[in-house]
């Protein structure tokens, strides 16, 4: 569960503190987390590197966090993916474990990624089987499925046995039994059963023991112990990798004036020596952006091959800088018709990434790329790109190694969009590549520009362009106290009559802030190959804003709900209000025309002024797009790539209210609004000046 203060904390307060709130939000954390971990990894040295990664990447994702679900479940996520790659790596050496637990973990290490996952969330972690199902990305009757399975597998590796001898139609009751949350009806069948049958009860018995060996490791955590310094070393290197940055960025720049003398001199010959190269890619190669690459001589054709189960991938290239590396592929089914694409977060590792890439950055997110002739000209072949981190050397070989494939089920309806959460279809193998790079250099440009965006200063510091992307770095000025940014997002860039869109997943934080009263961000854009720029024109998309507007309602357990108030211009149901351990709130408001807000930002006080023990909030809504299009986010398949500008509404907020650590009840006083979040659209077009 989420502390209130924590869950209700401002994102952007979190920003503001810089890295440092994360990491106390971590150490809060640490005993729940550093035990998840070591369900997946048993070094400790490997351990840092989880938490320092996870820090680093929640940090880093933080302004795509929009409350969609609580901020611990939406951690967790990051923290159980980053978990994936470093499990992944079977060269782990073992160290010494909780002597107590140490056969419980080695069980667990043991288990199928989908059990040990369902497992270790549900009765580690303590969240409930819905958030655990939506983090697994599958049904609340699959995770069950999942749990059963995972708890079958422990009792084998426990040694009770490697199967049930019980009836197999009532294996699914059990856990809803144990765990006393069975339908009434089901419960005085299911006890009727097992009263006349011996296996079921030998069944039920170990199974019961195999659950209370798991909840006995969660109640009894703090016998795990996190090692003395074990979060010390982790702030130590965060801070030690800062200091690294800031080196770098002084020697990329001066590398960068120097590049720009050469690039001249270079573009001069190419005049003479070029044309040959322009037209040979221009037949030989389909993907565009590749085209474009090669016929600049950013990158070399590689065609490294890989073949398992009829499925062929082939590594067409790869085109590093100081963004990202962008490896080119193309992936072939000579036995069936199916295209499969690469997904970075799964089944896909560089097993000497420590060695040769950075972990100051993260790797961009591309989704597949549904409408390009080549990708619609055969059944069974699919053309993509992945980014990989950047490079720390100049040059090196990438090792790079795919066990999973995600399969492209196209929507029938429309050839253009996929269902990309629904039904995922996976093909495994394991396909192993070394691929050779050499790193591109950027030019960094100073930028002196500053404008009012909804009355707020937003400054422009720097251009970079990279052979793979254009980078802008600005700041936004979030002294006014009643309303602040949370992201500015940018439709395009024009550099020299060229065009390049942003990235659609907008702006992404900065982790070193220079000026406490300004907030650093970066936006990445399309590349713009070997443009100098003169002038820099810069287009607003829109703009997701806080408004600070605090409103109290008093509740009254005594009455009946629902109840409505007047907030913000609408009208907002209280339509529960039901008291115990938990005490649930719900509100909504469904009317989303003309509504002021997209979330609200709230608390809720017990009597006497009482805080919770522990606050969950989650929401349920729509997307709507700047047509005035709705979209269900429970009815797919729908691309959202494909909405125009969306916003989400939140029509349903149920909140979760744990009292004290005593169990007491907490009875709820007052409701407090603090303000709310909403998405302005924009239009203007900025011309940046140089230095």
């Amino acid at each position: 569960m989420i502390p209130a203060k924590i869950d209700t904390m401002s994102i952007t307060t979190i920003s503001e503190n810089g890295v440092e709130s994360i990491i106390d939000w971590f150490d809060q954390h640490k005993q729940s987390f550093y035990t998840l971990g070591w369900s997946y990894l048993r070094n400790q040295q490997q351990m840092e590197e989880l938490f320092y990664r996870s820090i680093i990447k929640v940090h880093k994702e933080l302004p795509r966090f929009k409350r969609e679900t609580s901020f611990e479940t939406w951690v967790t996520s990051i923290f159980i993916h980053t978990c994936r790659e470093l499990s992944s790596d079977r060269s782990l050496q073992v160290s010494e474990e909780s002597e107590q637990h140490k056969d419980l973990f080695k069980a667990l290490y043991q288990l199928k990624e989908y059990e040990k996952e369902t497992v270790v969330l549900t009765y580690i972690k303590g969240i409930s089987k819905e958030e655990t199902a939506h983090l697994l990305q599958v049904s609340v009757e699959k995770m069950k499925e999942h749990l059963f399975s995972g708890i079958q597998s422990l009792r084998k590796e426990m040694g009770y046995g490697s199967s049930f001898n019980g009836c197999e139609e009532y294996h699914k009751n059990y856990i809803d039994y144990l765990e006393r949350t069975l339908d009434r009806s089901k419960k005085v069948d299911f006890e009727v059963h097992i009263y006349h049958c011996q296996d079921c009860q030998e069944d039920l018995s170990t199974f019961q023991d195999v659950m209370l060996t798991m909840l006995n490791l969660t109640e009894r955590m703090e016998d795990f112990h996190v090692p003395s310094g074990f979060m010390e070393n982790v702030k130590d290197r965060l801070a030690e990798k800062e200091k690294q940055r800031q080196q770098k960025n002084k020697k990329r720049k001066r590398k960068g004036l120097v590049f720009a003398s050469v690039l001249a001199l270079l573009m001069g010959i190419e005049v003479f020596t070029g044309s040959f190269t322009n037209l040979y890619y221009t037949y030989t190669e389909e993907d565009q952006q590749l085209r474009a690459f090669l016929q600049q001589d950013l990158g070399e054709r590689l065609n490294l091959e890989a073949e398992n189960n009829g499925v062929k991938i082939r590594i067409k290239s790869a085109i590093a800088d100081d963004v990202q590396t962008l490896v080119f592929y193309e992936i072939e089914d000579s036995a069936e018709d199916n295209q499969y694409v690469i997904d970075y977060h799964e089944g896909v590792s560089v097993k000497n990434e420590h060695e040769i890439m950075s972990s100051e950055t993260f790797p961009r997110y591309y989704p597949p790329d549904l409408k390009s002739d080549v990708n619609n000209k055969d059944k069974n072949v699919y053309h993509g790109k992945i980014s990989l981190l950047p490079l720390i050397k100049d040059s090196g070989t990438i090792k790079l190694k795919i066990t999973k494939l995600q399969k492209l089920i196209r929507d029938s309806s429309d050839r253009n969009s996929f269902r990309a959460y629904q039904n995922m279809e996976y093909e495994t193998g394991e396909w192993n590549f070394k691929i050779p790079v050499k790193k591109q250099p950027s030019i960094e440009y100073a930028l002196d520009e500053e404008t009012e965006v909804e009355g707020i200063p937003v400054r422009f510091d720097k251009l970079t362009i990279a052979p793979t992307a254009t980078v802008l770095q600005f700041g936004i000025n979030n002294n006014q106290p009643a309303k602040r940014i949370e992201f500015l997002n940018f439709d395009n860039l024009e550099v020299n009559n060229k065009k390049v869109k942003a990235d659609m997943y907008g702006s992404t934080f900065m982790e070193s802030q220079q000026d406490m009263n300004w907030t650093t961000f970066q936006t990445h854009f399309g590349p713009l190959i070997g443009e100098k720029p003169k002038e820099v024109k810069v287009q607003f998309e829109s703009v997701y804003l806080t408004f600070e507007d605090n409103k109290t309602i008093e509740l009254d357990t005594t009455q009946e709900y629902p109840q409505t108030f007047e907030y913000a211009g609408s009208t907002i149901s209280i339509d529960k209000l039901e008291v115990g351990q938990p005490t649930i709130i719900v509100i909504s408001n469904h009317d989303i025309e003309n509504r002021a807000y997209e979330v609200l930002n709230l608390n809720i006080v017990g009597k006497d002024g009482n805080e919770p023990n522990s606050i969950e909030m989650n929401s349920e809504g729509v997307i709507v797009d700047k047509n005035g299009v709705e979209y269900d986010m429970n009815e797919l398949p729908f691309s959202y790539e494909e909405i125009e500008q969306p916003r989400h509404f939140d029509t349903i907020q149920s909140i979760r209210i744990d009292g004290n650590n005593t169990g007491e009840k907490l009875i709820p006083k007052r409701l407090e609004i603090y303000g709310y979040n909403t998405t302005k659209y924009l239009d203007d077009i900025v011309k940046v000046s140089l230095e």
